[in-house]
């Protein structure tokens, strides 16, 4: 099944290249904002999931095209996002030792939207392509062998990043909470409709252009050791969500403009701009380019606020 929400937060789910409003059918779930809504759904699934399908079934769709979408979880308790979490193609000798981050529920935004780059003076602004699990029920020290039970679905995610902040060692919170940094959707797929979430290619687009394609095969730590980790330092509910990893070599500098595309296998298209009020510009080249020119760092600012003087 493929839950969304669209116009007004109406819930809808996805058939085909329709989308049948289903918000009677869940209108006994209490609820004062979209985001309760969607996280008492999640946690009464099983008791949900028949009166949803037969509401589908029913309903009359409307193109996808008409209307628009909006974040299926706009605002989880907890976004944990896994840092240094794939094997890079091969270039890592051996896993990171396993570490997250938290993102901030407010950095959410949903297809359509437009990620904007703040006044700050960072190096570089990423976003790096993801595949994230969305929680299905609450998780508390939750061992690897049960961890999968947990998972109540998929979607695409972008973790944004504002690089190079000071002071040096202490920019977690600066770099990836950020407003509109936290791009997902366009909309969540139910853990039964995706077999195998360690055999999924993810695809990146920057105007067109193809920078991020691999293989979530490539991650270091499995989700289910990622669920036991994280639920062993804070729990986890439902509707919460806990973003994979990147493989970093395809990053590039999002900057004014750009139209972004990420398509991971099973998930749909996640579609946003990005807006940079002082237009800001970095040359067009990925991490992979520059480690094969031999060229330290990341990209370097080309011209703009806070270009490096000459």
């Amino acid at each position: 099944m493929k839950l969304l929400f669209f116009d007004d937060f109406k819930l809808g789910i996805l058939k085909a290249d329709a989308v049948v409003d289903v918000s009677d059918a869940v209108k006994a779930i209490p609820h004062n904002a979209p985001h309760e809504l969607i996280n008492g759904l999640i946690a009464r699934f099983a008791e949900y999931r028949r009166p949803l399908e037969e509401a589908a079934a029913r309903g009359k769709g409307i193109p996808v095209a008409q209307v628009r979408i909006r974040p299926p979880v706009p605002k989880p308790y907890n976004i944990v996002a896994m840092a240094v979490n794939y094997m890079e193609d091969g270039t890592r000798s051996e896993p990171a030792p396993i570490n997250a981050f938290h993102k901030s529920p407010h950095a959410v935004i949903g297809d359509g939207d437009t990620m904007i780059l703040p006044d700050v003076p960072a190096t570089i602004f990423e976003g790096e392509a993801e595949m994230a699990l969305v929680i299905g029920k609450r998780a508390s020290g939750v061992p690897a062998a049960e961890a999968m039970s947990y998972v109540f679905g998929y979607l695409n995610f972008i973790d944004g990043s504002a690089r190079g902040l000071l002071p040096p060692g202490n920019t977690f919170y600066q770099m990836k909470s950020r407003d509109t940094f936290a791009p997902m959707g366009p909309y969540l797929v139910t853990a039964d409709e995706v077999p195998d979430p360690h055999k999924l290619q993810i695809r990146l687009w920057v105007n067109g252009t193809l920078k991020q394609n691999f293989n979530t095969s490539d991650m270091a730590h499995k989700i289910p050791r990622c669920i036991e980790w994280v639920s062993s330092i804070h729990p986890l509910e439902p509707g919460d969500v806990v973003a994979t990893g990147t493989n970093h070599r395809g990053l590039s500098g999002f900057q004014d403009g750009d139209r972004i595309e990420l398509e991971t296998e099973g998930l749909g298209r996640l579609r946003f701009n990005v807006r940079d009020d002082l237009k800001r510009t970095w040359a067009r080249e990925t991490r992979l380019d520059r480690q094969e020119k031999k060229l330290e760092g990341t990209t370097p600012q080309l011209t703009g606020k806070y270009a490096p003087k000459s």
